[in-house]
């Protein structure tokens, strides 16, 4: 299956703007913020990470509906967090979406498409808000929102890929590597929140 593949080459196409910036420019300066700022946290990598590996993992529609919902409502937390508009316990909900994603994949448990997609994108509506919120004052909102969820896309595109990667050789060898994965994923949430406490 190479639905990933589609993936991480929709999340490039989102930022053509990049490549007509000039080098040093405030749009350019603001889509390169944009798009490094989702690696700049543990929390934000592992959480996107693992909506890709729980995608993955779920298969079917899943595949491409839980990023569809964690990069769009992660754009409508961004506008939030842009506007300046409050949320409550921001970075708790963040470290949470972590445990949380974890414990998905480490149970492997069926809970209907539609409301896996709508927990990851109630998760998405706090990551992009945290974006948002911490966006330069001199960068352009679209080049970084943009910018912001092309990076996302590509960290779903990872998790998918490792997945894919993980159960052939799951297959030949009998192994839950994923489910390991999501253990030690909730652990490093589990520390996280802790951290913010």
């Amino acid at each position: 299956m190479r639905h990933w593949v589609w993936f991480l080459a929709s999340g490039a196409l989102l930022i053509p703007e990049l490549a007509f910036a000039h080098p040093g420019s405030a749009a350019a300066h603001g889509a390169a913020q944009g798009f490094l700022h989702p690696f700049t946290g543990l929390d934000h990598i592992l959480a996107m990470v693992s909506v890709g590996l729980l995608a993955a993992q779920r298969g079917g529609r899943a595949l491409w509906l839980l990023p569809l919902a964690f990069v769009s409502m992660m754009a409508a937390g961004g506008l939030l967090g842009l506007s300046r508009v409050g949320l409550p316990g921001v970075e708790s909900v963040i470290g949470a979406s972590v445990v949380i994603l974890g414990i998905g994949i480490l149970s492997g448990m069926p809970i209907p498409t539609p409301l896996a997609a709508g927990l990851v994108g109630f998760f998405a509506i706090f990551h992009g808000h945290a974006h948002g919120a911490e966006m330069p004052d001199t960068a352009s909102a679209l080049l970084y929102g943009l910018s912001f969820m092309a990076a996302t896309a590509i960290l779903h595109g990872i998790g998918i890929g490792l997945y894919l990667g993980l159960m052939r050789w799951v297959d030949a060898h009998g192994v839950p590597l994923a489910r390991a994965a999501g253990g030690l994923i909730a652990v490093a949430g589990i520390a996280l929140v802790a951290g913010l406490a």
